[in-house]
This record gives C-alpha cells, structure tokens and sequence, in this order.
C-alpha cells in the first residue's frame, strides 16, 4: 500500500520515533501494517529483531521515512490499522471532555498509564487520538490503554462500559471545576474502588452542568494564576486519587 501523509479519514495512522515505534509492536503488532526504519538509523539489528519476533514487515526506506515526518530526527515510523475498543467497567475511568489540543490529549495519556489508569473515554468533538502527533506525545503509551470516543458525556454513562450506576461498588464521578464544591487535599482525598475522573478542555474547561454529576472537585491554587495547565491538573487528580 502506499503511505501517505496523515488525514483523519484514513484507515491507517502512524508512529514517529523509535521510542513510540517499539511500544506499537509490543502492545499492538496485530494491528501492524509495516515497520519503516532510515538507512542511519543506529539500532537497526534491535528494530530488526523485534519486527522478526513479532512477525511483522520490516524494510529501510529513506523517502517514506522523510515524506512522513516534519522534522529531521526521525529515523524510525510504523504504520498501524486504526482500531475501536471498549472500557473495562471494572477498572477506574479517565474522561477528557472536548479535549482540543493533541499534544496535551497524548501527554495525559502517557500520565494516566504512568499512573495505572488503563481506561479513557473521550467526549467528541475532540482531537484525533490517532493522529500522529497525539501518538507520538503519548511516546506510544497510547497502545497501552483502552480509549473509547463517545458523542456526549450522557452516552458514555448509560453505556455497559460505564458499569454499574447504584448500590453498593457503583462508579462514583468526581468533575474537576474551577468553581467545584470539594477541595481536593492530601489528607482528604476521595478513595473509592471505581471512580470516573472528569477534566474539561483547555479553554473553558467544563461547563456548569457538570456540578449535577457526582462530587465537583476544586485543585486549590494561589490567587495570582486563573487555572492550572489541563495536563497539570489531570496529573494531579490522577496522581492524588491512585496513590494511598
């Protein structure tokens, strides 16, 4: 097939970088379509290797390598098959809000798996997760998590993968809001067994229809500055609500 340079409606999308690279064929060689290295790249035997036990195509290819990427350090792409998964109802949940900007979109996942949150649900409209810029800000951490893209925050809590909504171990919500009603401390931080995070997106945030979902979280912060950083406060959250 021939690869061109990424559109959102294409089937396939690619990783830049070795590093990104080699977390693509650990998690996902299935969904592999090639492995395209630079004639200079300095770890070839390696790349050759693992392309050798995940049998999946391998060859050198300066043009494709040069045509695909926007800047000049990039000795190693592969190319991968778009794919759909489902969250696991069982585990907690990160929910990102119209995120807009890709590179904040694969920084917070390369969090949330450094932290243990295996599962992410988007709420459209969005950033293209697969873009190659979103895949290669999460350094490939992307392959490692489940995302699932829903039209409205009300279509992913009526869904199965949402889980279990009353009674004993339902899923509690937990929005993070410039004007939440619960500050979120050390000392005092929520800690139940399944739980949904839910972060707006860079500009505005979440609007305040999100105070009549679970408990509206407040990160305090000083008064000379309006907001944190929506990739701050996501790590934030996610680090104070999985650590003891």
């Amino acid at each position: 097939m021939e690869i061109k340079p990424y559109k959102k409606d294409f089937e396939y999308s690619y990783t830049l970088g070795a590093f990104p690279t080699f977390e693509l064929l650990s998690a996902k060689p299935c969904e592999v379509l090639g492995i395209y290295a630079s004639s200079t790249f300095t770890d070839m035997d390696k790349l050759r290797a693992k392309c050798d036990e995940k049998k999946v195509a391998f060859s050198i290819n300066d043009k494709l390598i040069n045509r695909l990427s926007d800047k000049g350090n990039v000795y190693v792409a592969g190319v991968f098959k778009k794919y759909s998964q489902k969250l696991d109802p069982s585990r907690p949940h990160l929910v990102l809000v119209n995120p807009s900007d890709m590179g904040n979109l694969g920084t917070i996942i390369r969090t949330a798996v450094g932290f243990g949150i295996m599962d992410l649900a988007v709420i459209e409209p969005a950033a293209d997760i697969f873009n190659p810029k979103t895949v290669r800000a999460s350094m490939g951490a992307l392959f490692r998590l489940n995302v699932h893209r829903f039209s409205s925050f009300e279509e992913y809590m009526s869904s199965d993968e949402f889980g279990k909504k009353e009674g004993p171990g339902k899923r509690e919500i937990f929005t993070f809001m410039l004007n939440g009603k619960k500050q979120l401390t050390v000392s005092d931080c929520p800690k139940p067994k399944l739980y949904s995070l839910v972060f707006g997106n860079e500009a505005a945030g979440l609007p305040d229809i999100f105070l009549n979902y679970g408990t509206s979280i407040i990160i305090p912060q000083s008064e000379y500055v309006d907001s944190l950083n929506l990739t701050i406060a996501a790590g934030v959250g996610m680090y104070m609500f999985t650590h003891e």
